[in-house]
């Protein structure tokens, strides 16, 4: 409605009658609000791309005068042509009603893409850091991450195993901007740019969750909480949606003006599929204590609902010897037969029926059919009280108990019931609650001040907790231990650290995705002006976040070294302490994003910059085909690549020769040559087709 409210006022200047009415209308529309969550869905949403080479056919603006703070033409202008020989282009503005054309330097322009086009993604590497032998690469890219978003649905569409994001939490604090420029307070439409910025990239987040069991961790502060959850339960309908209270500054808090100090923020936690919370313990909690929890439990159903008249389908005997074992289960009785009447199956057997004290009638837990079963495998038994008998068995929570070691089986007793108890040191592990506490989640200590260990001198705003970020994952991806985690607000990245400490904690081998621009904070940027440089320049884009903190932090924390060189100083705390200066076991890789054209993709020229996509697809693992091969093939450690389909025969006996290959991505314009290869494939080896498959995803993923 936004660019509506423009429209209109175009109008009015044109033809002040028509305008007047068209505004009437307008307003009497706005007024009629479905049930749910309203805003303004600004399009197109547009981000300035510096790094990227001008092109014939770009959308670029024309920046200011080098050394000047005021904000430059922010009209959209489109490249007619370009003139090598003096290194400018020819010009023509976008939506002009009558043709406007200059003729600007090349240096002077900057390209922009808005959220409607389709791009076609590549990635460059920036550096790598390599300690983890054959694990896999977590990776760090540079671009803006609405993009990169759209390149991960190539590369892991469905295959995400948590998301965990910190976005700007909308202060009007200069902490973030739209269309290039800084939502201020005072901006009438800062809510429903901030929704539609987070909608148009949590609908793409939504593409690459697996839906069959994963989570999606948002954290937020009081000012958008409100809507934020309300556009979660619109875009996932189907998730189960439960929000956390984390204390995050509990010595000081932050100071509201005249209003309450907060210690606190939330975090929404999104669940899909089959998603549970793990019982775990958090970090800086005392030790659980040793596990004497009930093992077996009464088979009769209490609480609402458990009347006979609730559950009918739960009435029904259990029959019983006199020597007290068990004869057999009988059926159900209708609602109204009376239980007295129901004849034994053999004179020498009693009923059990589940019945309160009272003598009203109850139901069971189980069905008849699981019940039987129950007895049969051991997993219910009767016990014998003077002249009566119960009924105990185990529920679900214990056989998983059962599963995971926590409960030793020691065989069984002479009626076939599992004879059972707790493990040897095993430990009462809970569920978190909703409110944490965790000392270990204090953003001073163990946000700016560990980050500051990093790498020194360097500032970020408001890092989060290592070890808060640490458990948050841990509830979700601790029995994962090959999880693929995506942080798309990245920032300092401590999303990347927490999972090589779950990594280090139980031989892991989770990767995480950061993903980051390369802002330049709102206060060093005039400075930076003044001194005549610009995005792009390699003196501003030094002091981007991924650049002056992301990465360094993440090559730190593997290395155990300071930028410098210096081991760092200090101790990792809580659940594994260790110096922080042993690093950690890992491999990392740095990227920022390019934008190509379907033609140079189509036509192989774009082939080195393709290529980080295809080894990330294949798991991030490993060599990668960095060229393509003089031979027709090639093969590396994840995936292989066929590029002259004639020379296929030795290209799959090759495959065969390779363990844990996943991809076999195969060159050709010939759906029935791609076929007649794709059969011939080892059994487990994906079959892709390039470059269909590629433009085929973002031509038809990208627009909007």
């Amino acid at each position: 409605m936004s660019r509506l409210t423009d429209l209109i006022a175009k109008a009015k200047a044109r033809d002040a009658a028509l305008g007047a009415e068209l505004d009437r209308e307008f307003k009497m529309l706005s007024s009629r609000l479905p049930f749910g969550l309203n805003f303004e869905r600004h399009s197109p949403e547009a981000v300035e791309l510096p790094l990227r080479p001008i092109r014939k056919g770009d959308k670029v603006r024309v920046l200011p005068e080098r050394g000047s703070t005021k904000k430059g033409d922010q009209r959209l202008w489109q490249v007619k042509s370009i003139q090598r020989a003096k290194k400018s282009a020819v010009l023509e503005l976008i939506g002009a009603e009558e043709s406007e054309t200059q003729t600007v330097a090349l240096d002077d322009l900057v390209v922009v893409a808005e959220f409607r086009d389709t791009i076609y993604p590549g990635l460059v590497s920036t550096g790598k850091v390599q300690r983890g032998g054959d694990k896999p690469c977590h990776t760090v890219i540079n671009g803006e991450n609405y993009h990169v978003l759209k390149a991960l649905t190539y590369t892991h569409r469905g295959n995400v195993d948590a998301i965990y994001i910190d976005p700007p939490y909308n202060t009007g604090a200069k902490d973030w901007k739209y269309n290039n420029d800084y939502v201020e307070s005072d901006d009438q439409y800062r809510h429903s740019k901030w929704l539609a910025m987070m909608e148009r990239r949590l609908l793409v987040a939504k593409e690459l969750l697996n839906p069959v069991d994963s989570v999606l961790i948002v954290a937020i502060d009081e000012k958008e909480y409100l809507r934020l959850g309300l556009l979660l339960e619109q875009t996932f309908p189907d998730a189960r949606i439960q929000m956390v209270t984390a204390v995050i500054n509990p010595r000081a808090g932050v100071a509201r003006p005249d209003e309450f100090t907060r210690t606190e923020e939330y975090l929404f936690i999104v669940q899909f599929g089959s998603s549970s919370v793990l019982a775990a313990p958090m970090s800086g909690e005392e030790v659980p204590v040793k596990n004497t929890s009930p093992i077996w439990f009464s088979l009769m159903r209490t609480g609402s609902n458990s009347s006979r008249e609730a559950r009918p389908n739960l009435f029904y005997p259990i029959w019983v010897r006199s020597d007290g074992s068990l004869h057999s289960v009988g059926e159900t009785i209708p609602l109204g037969a009376d239980r007295e009447e129901v004849k034994p199956p053999s004179p020498d057997v009693s009923a059990v029926w589940p019945i309160r004290p009272d003598g009203s009638e109850n139901t069971w837990q189980l069905g008849s059919v699981s019940v039987r079963a129950a007895f049969r495998e051991g997993s219910a038994r009767l016990n014998v009280s003077g002249t009566r008998f119960t009924v105990n068995y185990l529920r679900a929570a214990e056989k998983r108990r059962i599963e995971n070691g926590e409960i030793d089986v020691l065989g069984k007793d002479e009626s076939g019931a599992l004879i059972l108890r707790h493990r040897e040191g095993a430990v009462r592990l809970t569920r978190p609650r909703t409110v944490w506490t965790s000392p270990a989640h204090d953003a001073g200590l163990y946000g700016s001040t560990l980050l500051r260990s990093l790498i020194p001198n360097r500032k970020f705003p408001f890092p989060k907790s290592l070890y808060a970020v640490e458990d948050a994952l841990r509830f979700f991806v601790a029995k994962k231990s090959e999880a693929i985690v995506l942080d798309f607000f990245s920032g300092s990245g401590t999303t990347a650290h927490a999972v090589m400490r779950l990594n280090k904690q139980d031989g892991g081998r989770r990767q995480c995705i950061s993903v980051t621009n390369n802002e330049v904070a709102a206060d060093e940027q005039k400075a930076l002006r003044k001194e005549g440089l610009r995005p792009g320049d390699p003196g501003w884009e030094k002091l981007g976040i991924c650049d002056y903190i992301t990465k360094p932090r993440v090559a730190a924390a593997i290395t155990g070294k300071i930028p410098d060189g210096e081991p760092i100083k200090g101790d990792y705390k809580f659940t594994d302490e260790f110096p922080m200066s042993d690093g950690f076991e890992e491999n990392a890789e740095f990227f920022t994003l390019t934008y190509e054209t379907p033609l140079s993709v189509s036509h192989n020229l774009a082939f080195s910059r393709v290529a980080p996509l295809l080894w990330l697809r294949a798991g991030a693992r490993g060599r990668r085909i960095e060229k393509l091969p003089a031979d027709g093939w090639a093969v590396a450690d994840a995936y292989a690549l066929l590029n002259n389909v004639d020379a296929a025969t030795p290209f799959i006996e090759a495959l065969a020769q390779v363990d844990g290959l996943r991809i076999a991505y195969i060159v050709t314009d010939d759906d029935r040559r791609f076929q007649a290869i794709a059969k011939r494939l080892p059994d487990g080896v994906e079959p892709v087709r390039l470059y269909e498959s590629y433009l085929t995803n973002f031509s038809f993923t990208n627009g909007e």
